[in-house]
């Protein structure tokens, strides 16, 4: 590496400690923002939808306005409500779950197994519902600056059209970098639109089930469900653990363990067949990224930094894809993928290229 390339690595790492840091002290700004963000590109899609079918340009931002007023309305007083009601109904959970563990022992002890409570230190049984609900809290903290979010996505999408133009001005390659763009923009809205019909599809069936199987708080469970498919792997799982510990206190472990298998069936037929049908694998990221994505936006943006995770790193590894010099970046992030078995065998006996074993022989010397 030269002394040039080395310096600008440099500045660049130095560059994003900066902004890193920025993010972190003006968190009660940036989070607002990027919710915006967030809610904007999903509304747009209507909102350009409508335009394409003759509605005339004011009348489809009105009506995708007032759909996020009132969609907003009511997910917010639901999660508002919910999680108060939760929140005060801990301790109690926490005490009945404490009991099971207790119970759990002295039935193990019963068949002569040498346990007790202090063989398990680091057990904590609440501590999944409290982090459900310090996690919901948080996002009704941010819900309570709707106006200053509302506003914020009417002036995106009033500037969504004049984009285009402002670009084709200050691009030095408009008729090159223009078609990246717009590539990168549909990219962004298809995956967007994707997810949140597959994350409502998930949250209603989590509640139907929930509810069906008469566990508390099943409104709840179906929101943490619809915000947590936003992370693909593991997010599942995480918001599978509130409701079961709720419904082993609740109902007893036998309910308990079929909500389990229940969870597991529903998000193996959605997150593993349905979705990847319409989202294709191209836009994945690797489980590892997943969770490294989880716990560096959740350390920069809280709560709804681990929410949005996903949809930010799939941004940025979109963004990277779209320009050739940093394809590489975009690559390292994705899923992982098979080699051909060719690509990964040696040089063949008479030193051939195994990798076009159908290229015709060259002629003889």
């Amino acid at each position: 590496m030269s002394e040039g390339r080395g310096l600008r690595v440099l500045l660049t790492l130095a560059a994003l400690m900066i902004v890193l840091a920025g993010m972190r002290a003006a968190v009660n700004i940036v989070v607002p923002f990027i919710l915006a963000v967030f809610i904007a590109t999903i509304a747009a899609t209507p909102m350009f939808w409508m335009q394409r079918h003759g509605v005339p340009k004011a009348l489809a931002l009105i009506a995708v306005i007032l759909l996020i007023v009132v969609g907003g309305m009511v997910l917010g007083s639901l999660i508002g409500s919910s999680a108060r009601e939760f929140t005060d109904a801990i301790p109690f959970y926490e005490q009945r779950l404490r009991a099971l563990v207790a119970d759990g022992i002295t039935f193990l002890q019963g068949f002569g197994l040498e346990v007790t409570r202090e063989m398990l230190p680091n057990v904590d049984p609440g501590f999944a519902m409290r982090m459900a609900g310090r996690t919901l809290s948080g996002l009704t903290g941010v819900l309570s600056n709707t106006f200053l979010i509302l506003l914020t996505v009417v002036f995106m999408l009033l500037e969504a059209h004049a984009i285009p133009r402002k670009l084709t001005e200050i691009l030095p390659d408009p008729e090159e970098s223009l078609p990246r763009f717009a590539s990168f923009t549909e990219t962004i809205n298809r995956y967007m639109a994707i997810k949140t019909t597959i994350s409502a599809l998930t949250g209603l069936l989590v509640y139907v089930l929930n509810a069906a199987m008469g566990v508390d708080f099943a409104v709840l469970w179906g929101l943490l469900a619809f915000l947590l498919n936003y992370v693909p792997n593991i997010g599942s799982f995480i918001a599978a653990v509130p409701p079961v510990l709720l419904a082993a206190v609740q109902l007893g472990l036998g309910e308990a363990a079929f909500l389990g298998v229940a969870y597991f069936g529903l998000n193996f037929v959605v997150g593993g067949m349905v979705e990847p049908r319409f989202m294709g694998q191209g836009l994945g990221l690797s489980t590892l990224v997943v969770w490294l994505s989880l716990v560096f936006w959740g350390w920069v943006l809280g709560p709804v930094g681990m929410l949005l995770s996903v949809p930010l790193t799939v941004t940025l590894r979109i963004a990277l894809e779209h320009r050739p010099d940093t394809h590489w970046i975009a690559v390292m992030l994705g899923p992982n993928r098979e080699l051909p078995d060719l690509a990964l065998a040696g040089p063949s006996p008479s030193g051939a290229d195994p990798a076009s074993p159908e290229d015709p022989p060259g002629p003889a010397s």
